[in-house]
């Protein structure tokens, strides 16, 4: 059996800034309560009908990944792409990836795990590569927020936090089984979906059909509705508990993490996390204080931009790790 590896990464974010002051003219809110509560200084959000959709900014990510792998895009075997906003309700983006990049006939698979997306897609495309089934899978995680934000002072508690952007790895065939993907981790717990919830369109609740008969313009079912604090209370407890297990899992203590690389959901979550497992400065990257909370992407643009910093070598133990909607959650034990 083979493990997987990282060969290439990439990401692409809009060109445009909105900073926590520029929030301040759109709805009651300020620089202060912002950092304060999340870190975040500023975000991109993307132009309306500009080229920046999630597709796109997946597409652009893709090019610059598939380009430092030194692979032909020919030889991409499979696309796994991670989102919560797809281009359209169906089909997914990954067709539109394989289709923008002239890609063969490949397979393309759309996962939807929201914040832990980009984890959960990452350990399907181990699996593939492990069982020999593929060689090289282009894995790809881009969200476009801010179109579907609730840019008001009631919908200022989410819509502060959230960015657009882009990540993407090309991962590969590794035949020495002490190097690459070491392991992965997998959970849910559905009990507390609607903590963290876009309600419509869905067939259950808010369909279209719905949707138009009520042309409700109070309807917040359209816009994410998150219960801030229990989502921050339970992803301190999940991330350490799925850190432990991946440490674990490959008999490594915690002073064995070279660099931890946490979904970028709120910089508190990170530093209650660094301070637990004891990590310098230099052992965690974060950069949401300026892209905010991209979910799916959030984990490749930050393991790309720690990447280009040198700050991951050869031979370094890196832990990806993710808490998110649904409930769920996971990590990735990575010998680089």
């Amino acid at each position: 059996m083979y493990n997987s590896k990282i060969i290439g990464l990439g990401y692409y974010v809009p060109d445009n800034v909105v900073t926590n002051d520029d929030l301040s003219k759109m709805m009651d809110t300020n620089d202060e309560w912002i950092q304060e509560r999340t870190g975040i200084k500023e975000r991109r959000w993307a132009i309306e009908n500009s080229e920046d959709t999630t597709s796109g900014m997946g597409i652009k990510a893709a090019k610059v990944a598939i380009e430092r792998a030194g692979i032909d895009k020919d030889d991409i075997d499979f696309i796994v792409f991670a989102t919560l906003s797809p281009d359209m309700y169906f089909p997914g983006p990954g067709v539109q990836v394989q289709h923008a990049l002239d890609i063969k006939t490949v397979g393309a698979l759309d996962v939807r795990n929201q914040c832990s997306g980009f984890v959960y897609a990452i350990s399907i495309a181990d699996q593939y590569i492990k069982t020999g089934m593929y060689k090289n899978i282009l894995v790809i995680g881009s969200e476009l927020h801010s179109h579907g934000l609730d840019k008001t002072t009631r919908g200022r508690g989410v819509s502060v936090i959230f960015g657009d952007g882009a990540g993407a790895a090309v991962l590969t065939r590794e035949e020495d089984n002490t190097k690459g993907i070491l392991s992965t981790h997998l959970h849910s717990q559905g009990e507390h979906a609607e903590e963290l919830v876009l309600v419509a369109p869905g067939m259950g609740k808010r369909w279209v059909n719905d949707i138009l008969r009520d042309n409700d313009p109070d309807d917040e079912s359209y816009f994410p509705h998150m219960n801030g604090q229990f989502v921050f209370k339970n992803a301190v407890v999940r991330f350490s508990e799925v850190i432990m297990e991946g440490l674990a899992k490959n008999n490594l203590e915690k002073e064995a993490i070279d660099m931890l690389i946490p979904h970028q959901a709120n910089l508190r979550i990170s530093q209650f996390i660094q301070k637990k497992f004891g990590l310098s400065d230099n052992q965690v990257f974060n950069n949401i204080q300026k892209y905010g909370n991209t979910t799916a992407a959030s984990i490749p643009i930050a393991l790309t931009e720690a990447w280009e910093k040198g700050k991951i070598k050869d031979g370094d133990v890196v832990v990806l790790a993710a808490f998110g909607s649904g409930f769920t959650w996971g990590s990735v034990i990575i010998k680089w």
